[in-house]
């Protein structure tokens, strides 16, 4: 189902239509073999560390979030294994590099984030 998420960064607001993965097999699958995706928010019950990989996938950006503050993020290139923030989270944000919006927040890439 697609839904309005919206988060701040840097004293701006950023609003996205994303695609909810709620169900097991939408979590599994993620952006595996999807040529043309829009984003995709995964939504955890509890914090978790929960690692993705990106085997069959386009890069894509992550970002990482405790409840609604950003932990997190990173460019992920196709092909990583065991990929995840140092620490636990509640949201994780997946943007396709066919969407609109990644070459517009790129800048959440930085490495010195410390993932």
């Amino acid at each position: 189902m697609v839904v309005k998420f919206s988060f701040s960064h840097e004293n701006k607001k950023i609003n996205l239509n994303v695609l909810e993965c709620s169900s097991t097999l939408s979590k599994t699958t993620g952006l595996i073999f999807k040529k043309n995706s829009p984003p995709l928010l995964f939504k955890f019950k509890k914090p978790t560390k929960t690692s993705i990989h990106s085997f069959f996938c386009k890069p894509f950006i992550a970002i990482w979030f405790l409840d609604n503050k950003i932990i997190g993020s990173k460019l992920i290139k196709p092909n990583q294994l065991s990929i995840k923030p140092k620490q636990s989270f509640t949201k994780l944000l997946e943007i396709p590099s066919n969407s609109e919006f990644f070459p517009k927040l790129l800048h959440f890439t930085d490495e010195s984030r410390n993932i």
